[in-house]
């Protein structure tokens, strides 16, 4: 065993990579008894160096969700891989990951589909999970291509199982950015998956595209009525005929235990509009026409997700973009008004985070903002998670609630930081071969040594410090 360790403490002694843990510095008042606080951001702005060190400094990483104290990042065309003996190698696909708590990049999570490599032209652009904790990946699909794939992801082994390949109909139009709501296995609950046509063309395409699947069924349909399609006729700003550029579409649940996962109200968001809700039929239910000004997105960025927390109704959305006039990536956070009937009209502004922004670098015209939540009880009150991700700028996460920060304003040590610096270092693996030696005990530092959660310090968890050093 010291052989192994005095191997390993050679192999990093010349040169660490570390993650300096970083906030984005800003205090925020609390409204309405309602705290907001950074855990941590990885951007431009405030973490440049990192940043622009990290894998998803890169515009084949495009969307990101978290489940489960962990952060997903799709990147597409990652590396190289030949595939059932072909001439020329596709462009693989891989997940990035990172620990919720505190921003440590985890093990790269490798996709494969039946055993081969997963890959192709923008294989992973479209990510999330649904709502009992299924990760799924989608890939764009051109106007030659007739259906939509969707996988869901074994976050164990990178395995791709196949959901269904849904079909387009009559109307082939390119596809980037889905959302799923319900069970994608079919065994708890049903399941409902959207998409929006893109076009890189003002004015864009009125194309949605939803499918259903009931609970316990082997089979999927279209989801307007039968039809896997419709055209929207109705629009925010009313001169808009269609949604152009990198349009997304977000599921609103319903509001009994019948119409939960049934999606039948949904948010567009697109790059010449704000957030707009329609109902299945295509009928505008709300819009921002009554909204103050200074609520109104600038820049035409794309997102939007809502949350709830002790019974007051949340939407989060994409208020600025990257181009400049003091637009860095930021989203505003609000209170719909409107109390149970949770309306735009008369929605409260709480905060605008980052409140110096995350970065304003041209993402190549993605536009494209990804905002994932996660409820948890902390200290018997209510608290939201919340990802903000923008494309070739950064990403940050937020907990609001009650007494979020209250006693803890800054973030917990990275996992491996044994000796509380903020970054794992050699120093780290020194101290954890102390405890393992019996020079000292685990009481003698702040951080935690047991990475793996074995209940004892052993050469596993200097190993996994080592693969954190080296980003392995």
């Amino acid at each position: 065993m010291k052989k192994l360790l005095l191997t390993a403490l050679l192999a990093i002694a010349s040169s660490t990579v570390a993650w300096s843990l970083t906030t984005d510095g800003q205090t925020y008042e609390p409204v309405n008894d309602i705290k907001i606080v950074n855990q941590w951001i990885l951007d431009r702005v405030h973490t440049q160096a990192e940043y622009l060190d990290s894998p998803i400094n890169n515009t084949n990483c495009r969307t990101a969700t978290l489940l489960n104290g962990i952060i997903y990042v799709g990147h597409s065309g990652f590396g190289q891989a030949y595939v059932d003996g072909d001439t020329v190698p596709i462009s693989t696909a891989v997940l990035h990951r990172f620990s919720v708590a505190d921003g440590t990049q985890l093990p790269d999570l490798e996709l494969t589909y039946d055993g081969l490599p997963y890959g192709g032209l923008l294989a992973v652009t479209s990510i999330g999970h649904d709502d009992f904790g299924h990760l799924w990946v989608a890939p764009v699909t051109s106007t030659s291509v007739e259906t939509v794939p969707v996988y869901i992801v074994n976050v164990e082994t990178g395995e791709l199982t196949l959901v269904n390949r849904m079909p387009k109909g009559n109307d082939m139009q390119r596809t980037d950015y889905l959302d799923v709501m319900g069970d994608l296995t079919l065994e708890e609950a049903e399941c409902n998956v959207m998409t929006v046509a893109n076009s890189s063309n003002e004015p864009g395409f009125p194309t949605v595209y939803r499918w259903h699947a009931d609970q316990g069924s082997d089979s999927w349909e279209g989801g307007f009525e039968g039809d896997t399609y419709i055209f929207i006729t109705s629009f925010f700003p009313d001169y808009n005929t269609g949604f152009s550029l990198a349009p997304i579409v977000k599921m609103m649940h319903g509001i009994d235990e019948d119409t939960y996962y049934s999606g039948e109200w949904f948010y567009i968001d697109a790059h010449n509009a704000a957030p707009v809700v329609y109902d299945v039929s295509g009928y505008i239910m709300d819009n921002f026409e009554l909204v103050d000004e200074d609520l109104k997105p600038l820049d035409s960025p794309n997102g939007c997700n809502e949350f709830t927390l002790d019974g007051r109704h949340f939407f989060v959305y994409a208020m600025a973009d990257m181009h400049g006039d003091n637009s860095f990536c930021q989203a505003n956070i609000c209170e719909l008004g409107g109390g149970d009937d949770a309306t735009f009209e008369g929605m409260t502004k709480y905060w605008q985070i980052p409140a110096d922004g995350l970065g304003n670098i041209n993402d190549g015209g993605l536009r494209v903002h990804c905002f994932d939540v996660e409820k948890s009880i902390e200290d018997g009150e209510e608290v939201i998670t919340l990802l903000t991700f923008k494309s070739y700028n950064g990403m940050a996460v937020y907990k609001i609630g009650k007494n979020v920060g209250q006693d803890n304003p800054q973030p917990n040590y990275p996992t491996g930081d044994v000796d509380g610096s903020g970054i794992v270092d050699v120093e780290d693996v020194n101290a954890a071969i102390n405890i393992i030696l019996k020079l000292k005990t685990a009481a003698d530092y702040p951080g935690n040594a047991d990475l793996d959660g074995s209940g004892i310090i052993d050469v596993e968890d200097v190993n996994a410090m080592i693969n954190i050093i080296l980003k392995l």
